[in-house]
Order: C-alpha cells, then structure tokens, then sequence
C-alpha cells in the first residue's frame, strides 16, 4: 500500500459556476501536472460529466470517481460519490425527479454545458443546477446509503451552504461517512467549537471553479490501489487503510 494523492471535489464547465475552460479533458491534464492520482467530479446536482471524465482518466492513469455536489431542501451542499456510473446514472434519476425546476440565466448564473472529449458542446442543462432538491439531508443520506454511495456535508465550517450554517448543529444519526472541512483561517477552533465532528473522518478538498484551483487543497489515502472501495475503507479506518490531510 502506498499513499494515493485525491481531490473529490471538482466542478466541470456543466456547474454553472465553473469556468468555461473546466472540460473534462482539460481537468484530466490538469490533475496529471498536479500529480493527482485521484479525482472526483462533484457538479452542482448532476453526474453528467462523470462517464466521459473517467473515460478519458482512464487514458492518463488517474481514477475517476462518479459523484455530485447536491443541495438539499435545507440548502445544505454535501458530496455523494458511487461506486460505478450505473449507480450514479440510477442516482441521476432521483437528482432529475427532485430538482426543484427553476430556468438557468446564463448571463446571471452561468452557462452549464455538457462537452465531448474534444470540447464539442453536446447539450446544454437548461434548469438552474444550483437550486435545492426537495429532499432533506437525512432523506438524502439515506438515498445515497442505499445504493451503496458516500455522502460527506460539504465545507462544513463556510458561512454559507454548510451544515452548521443551515442548521446550527449536526444531526443525531446523520448517515455521513465523513465530513470535509475548508482550512481557512480559524477551522482549528472551528472543530474545537463543535467536539461531535471528532467522531468522523475529516477530508479537505479543492471545491476547485477554476483549472489552477485543482489540487490546491487536498486529501491523501494510504491504500492499495486508487478505486471506491479502497477509498471507503480508508474513511472507516479499515485493514490499516488511512486518511491524512
């Protein structure tokens, strides 16, 4: 085992908050200069971009994890990731049932394209992939347990779109396999502040909009090898699989 360098949190062209150069090529070449062995493609409530992303990871040698950032009816950002993109595409269906159906404004929002590997523009989403899903965080966590995903709050300690932020607590029972956390200035006493978040594994990632934001932040996994399962264990602290940040 060894330890594997991962970013699990990169928006593509297909966020409307992304920038129009984040397509799935240019992220793949982006994380091969940073010398990322892992990647996550987490777009704002869309798996969209997942498959052609790992097919084009798999060129480079750098593993793709399908995921999406998700936004709860709370307003709650938290990242799911799948084992494999038949999971994901089943968990798109449930994304596409639920979304609350507000038209994009480009010119307000951004654009949000889906692209080929050659950068061809192949369809565009046209509602705002930013609004909430009418599914609550616990409904949402155990739709993500079901089929066999992770679900992770996202930048829990931000002042905007973070469970504390939302809610002002942690939920009892909350179905989280761990919590990622933004190393702005004051997380120490953030985490201090609130004891309950030592019961999880705490990951740090790039939430990266822009190509020179991938890997900046980031999380490494001692494991055997970069796929889902190895990075599971490591978060659970299994078979002397480990996470640092």
């Amino acid at each position: 085992m060894r330890w594997f360098r991962a970013d699990l949190h990169i928006h593509t062209v297909l966020s409307p908050c992304g920038g129009l150069d984040m397509s799935p090529i240019n992220i793949i070449h982006q994380a091969a200069r940073k010398k990322l062995d892992i990647i996550a493609i987490s777009d704002h409530n869309s798996t969209r971009h997942c498959r052609i992303t790992q097919q084009i990871g798999e060129k480079y040698g750098i593993s793709v994890i399908a995921g999406a950032e998700l936004n709860t009816k709370e307003e709650i950002h938290c990242l799911a990731f799948f084992e494999d993109i038949e999971k994901a595409d089943l968990f798109q269906q449930i994304i596409d049932q639920n979304l609350v159906s507000i038209p994009n404004k480009p010119e307000i929002f951004g654009y949000q394209l889906m692209v080929d590997e050659e950068e061809n523009i192949i369809g565009e989403e046209t509602r705002l992939l930013v609004s909430s899903l009418q599914m609550g965080i616990d409904e949402l966590s155990l739709c993500v347990n079901q089929l066999g995903g992770l679900f992770v709050p996202a930048h829990i300690n931000r002042l905007h779109n973070g469970i504390y932020s939302q809610l002002g607590f942690m939920p009892s029972g909350l179905m989280a396999d761990a919590l990622e956390i933004t190393p702005r200035p004051g997380y120490e006493d953030f985490l201090k502040e609130h004891p309950e978040t030592a019961g999880f594994c705490l990951i740090t990632n790039s939430d990266a909009h822009t190509l020179n934001q991938i890997g900046e932040t980031l999380t490494e996994f001692y494991i055997e090898r970069p796929d889902f399962n190895e990075i599971r264990q490591a978060l659970r602290n299994e078979n002397d699989r480990k996470v640092r940040t």
